[in-house]
């Protein structure tokens, strides 16, 4: 009896709601797979994305249950907060350590189906900043899986379909109001038999649940930086293309995140400096003018602190405009709402 692909999991960040309904628009009604879904949304507030993808197209979406069967025909959507994994034949959500900053998180769910389902598995990477989702696509397939990525020059954030395509060499790439078809199609075609590949080397994060350091850990090289999380020690691990980095908490990060993380947290920090001169100007200039004589010894000191702050704070004003605008947060890039009600 002939095997299909019939596990779709599907990652997205910025701009990923609108490929989302592109995408479910395009599947049929009688679709014979099981799609699961992490967005990455704010951690704090519930999604409403399953009820935005249900009336979108015409299979039903709902939140993911712990414990519930995969079941064809049904869209799985993470919730806000935890990793939505697959054990066996059963969805498993954990509140392990964040990915890239992110719970759920992309890459603990292609790497779980990887391992669960090996050649069965499609991995899709969507709209999104950064290059979140790229190492376990990557993984994914190195098991026999399959690739699907979003056309970067119609994604709203090209940067995740970007790195997929950099790191993944064998893989179908389509607009999005051309992904459902895709996938109806790589699901109807019988699964050739092929040798899955090596497992990742990855498997506490690849349950997305922390654990004890591994032998390899203890003997790898510390990256010489620390978690953007937590700030321990960071070293890299798993191999393959696309390098990632793990700390003895278990929060992993990929390159890009590492770099925009510390530009976000530099920028917070010039601004409250700026903040500071600013008052520190401010009250200097109001100390000169109180004084009886603005001439005088006293009052001349005032203003030259006031002229310094300001010198300074222009300064940190133009630091910052060098760093750029900060990353959008996942999740709020969209034009559609994603938390709150539908």
């Amino acid at each position: 009896m002939s095997q299909h692909r019939d596990v779709i999991a599907i990652g997205a960040s910025a701009g990923g709601v609108e490929a989302l309904r592109a995408l479910v628009a395009g599947l049929p009604s009688d679709f014979p797979g099981t799609v699961l879904v992490v967005l990455h949304i704010p951690r704090d507030a519930p999604s409403v994305l399953p009820a935005i993808l249900t009336r979108t197209g015409p299979l039903v979406a709902e939140t993911a249950v712990h414990g519930a069967e995969l079941g064809h025909g049904r869209i799985h959507v993470a919730p806000h907060d935890h990793h939505l994994l697959v054990l066996g034949n059963r969805i498993r959500l954990t509140r392990g350590p964040t990915e890239n900053g992110h719970r759920p998180a992309i890459d603990p769910l292609f790497r779980s189906v990887a391992r669960a389902f090996g050649p069965r598995a499609v991995g899709v990477v969507l709209s999104g900043t950064r290059d979140d989702g790229a190492a376990g696509l990557a993984g994914l397939v190195a098991r026999g899986g399959t690739a699907v990525v979003q056309d970067p020059a119609e994604a709203l954030f090209a940067a995740m379909p970007a790195a997929a395509l950099a790191y993944v060499p064998t893989r179908h790439v389509a607009p999005a109001a051309g992904l459902g078809g895709l996938i109806a199609r790589i699901t109807a075609m019988d699964l050739p038999r092929t040798e899955a590949g090596p497992p990742d080397g990855d498997a506490d994060t690849a349950l997305g649940e922390p654990g004890p350091p591994s032998a390899e850990d203890l003997t790898t090289p510390a990256a010489g930086y620390g978690c953007r999380s937590c700030g321990g020690a960071l070293v890299p691990f798993g191999g393959g293309p696309a390098p990632r980095y793990r700390c003895p908490a278990g929060h992993a990060w990929a390159p890009e995140g590492l770099l925009d993380e510390p530009d976000e947290a530099l920028e917070s920090a010039l601004w409250m400096a700026l903040r500071a001169l600013e008052d520190k100007a401010a009250l200097s200039r109001r100390l000169a003018t109180a004084q009886r004589s603005p001439e005088s010894a006293t009052g001349s000191r005032f203003r030259d602190l006031a002229v310094e702050a300001a010198r300074a704070g222009d300064t940190i004003r133009g630091l910052i405009a060098q760093l750029g605008p900060a990353s959008t947060p996942a999740g709020e890039a969209t034009n559609t709402p994603v938390t709150g009600h539908p």
